[in-house]
């Protein structure tokens, strides 16, 4: 049994799944709420499956990248209980995860989310018979420095949502990273034998700083 965990976007995703299928998944769209919402969200889908933590064999989170204060709610998380329960921690980009959400047909893909300051995590993928493979990024940047046959693209995450203007072939069924999914993409992984380290992808320095730190810059 694999417990999915991803805080990397505005929803925080807990997710369940075993032999590579998903049993269930919960969320909670809160784009400052993680730590308050993870836990109980834990809690509340294990229990709702006749589950403990020792039943857990592996836990999967999303890398990000996404903001610095959510996404590391999220890895923290995974990495305690991982730690006190003797079980291995898997990391993925969770841009990745939203390229395999999208269920798109052949061709290439653009995954654009919220980093704020008016700017956005993104990352293109060339999606073909079974298989999703990023080509470039994860990057963040203001949405009009991208090329614009790039913005072009059919694209997934908020970043259509919040600019509209700029990414005209957005996907609105597809806005943040479902815990499930990412249970399935670090089963299909591990059958492959990929290694999939816990890194933080924060892309940028943090908002809150110390004395130190900003004496620094």
């Amino acid at each position: 049994m694999i417990l999915g965990i991803d805080t990397s976007t505005s929803a925080i995703g807990v997710g369940l799944g075993r032999d590579g299928e998903t049993l269930a998944s919960a969320q909670r769209i809160d784009a400052r709420g993680h730590s308050e919402h993870l836990a109980p969200l834990i809690v509340e889908l294990l229990r709702d499956n006749g589950l403990v933590p020792r039943d857990l064999d592996a836990i999967a989170v999303g890398n990000g990248p996404g903001p610095f204060t959510g996404l590391r709610v999220g890895l923290v998380t995974a990495v305690t209980m991982g730690h006190t329960l003797g079980i291995p921690v898997h990391g993925v980009c969770s841009l990745d995860v939203l390229a395999v959400q999208a269920g798109r047909p052949e061709g290439e893909l653009l995954v654009a989310t919220d980093a704020r300051r008016k700017e956005v995590y993104w990352a293109r993928y060339a999606v073909g018979a079974g298989s999703v493979a990023r080509l470039v990024g994860p990057a963040v940047d203001r949405p009009a420095d991208l090329p614009e046959e790039v913005r072009a693209l059919p694209t997934v995450g908020r970043g259509p949502v919040l600019f509209p203007d700029l990414f005209r072939d957005g996907d609105q069924a597809v806005l943040d990273v479902d815990a499930g999914v990412l249970v399935e993409v670090v089963a299909r992984r591990l059958a492959a034998g990929e290694a999939m380290p816990v890194e933080a992808l924060y892309l940028r320095r943090p908002d809150a700083l110390t004395t130190a730190e900003r004496a620094a810059r």
